[in-house]
C-alpha cells in the first residue's frame, strides 16, 4: 500500500532576534484542549496531476486565508506517524504580526452518534513562535522541517 502524500508550507520570519516559525492548530471537537504536539504546517493531499508546490500554495491558502509568495525553499519530506508522506517549502515574509486565520470548514456528525451535522474550521488558529517553542508545539515527524529550515537559512 502506499502512503498517501501530502505537501505544505512552512512561514517564517526573522524578528526578535531571531527566526519565527508560523504553525496552525487543527480545528474540530478532537484537538479542542490539545496542543503541544499537535500543532503543525498548513498541508494537505494533492489533487491528480498537481504538482506538489501548487497543492501547498494552495492548502495554505485554503487553511489560512493567507495568499503566499517569494521565494520557496524545498525543506524536503517526512514520514508522520500515519504512514502520510509531507513534502514543504519554507517561505519568507517581512513580519511576525498576529495572523487572523480565515480557514475552510469540514463537516462531521457531533456529537458523536447524535445525527446532527456540524461544520468546524479545519484551523482554528494560527501563530509565530519563537524556534524552541516552535519544537514544542509541532507534530513530532514536522520537526525536521524546522531543523532543515535552520541548516539553510
Amino acid at each position: 500500500m502506499i502512503a498517501a502524500a501530502s505537501a505544505g508550507l512552512l512561514m517564517y520570519t526573522v524578528a526578535n532576534g531571531g527566526l519565527q516559525i508560523f504553525l496552525v492548530h487543527p480545528g474540530g471537537p478532537f484537538f479542542s484542549k490539545k496542543d503541544d504536539g499537535y500543532w503543525g504546517i498548513p498541508k494537505g493531499l494533492h489533487e491528480v496531476n498537481e504538482a506538489l508546490l501548487d497543492a501547498a500554495i494552495r492548502e495554505f491558502r485554503e487553511e489560512t486565508g493567507i495568499n503566499p509568495s517569494g521565494d520557496f525553499l524545498y525543506l524536503g519530506s517526512v514520514k508522520q506517524k500515519s504512514g502520510k508522506i509531507v513534502h514543504a517549502w519554507a517561505f519568507r515574509v517581512e513580519d511576525n504580526k498576529p495572523v487572523k486565520i480565515q480557514s475552510n470548514t469540514f463537516e462531521i456528525e457531533w456529537p458523536p452518534k447524535s445525527g446532527i451535522k456540524q461544520n468546524f474550521p479545519e484551523v482554528d488558529k494560527g501563530e509565530f513562535f519563537p524556534v524552541d517553542i516552535a519544537r514544542t508545539k509541532i507534530v513530532e515527524a514536522q520537526k525536521e522541517f524546522i531543523y532543515e529550515l535552520e541548516r539553510q537559512v
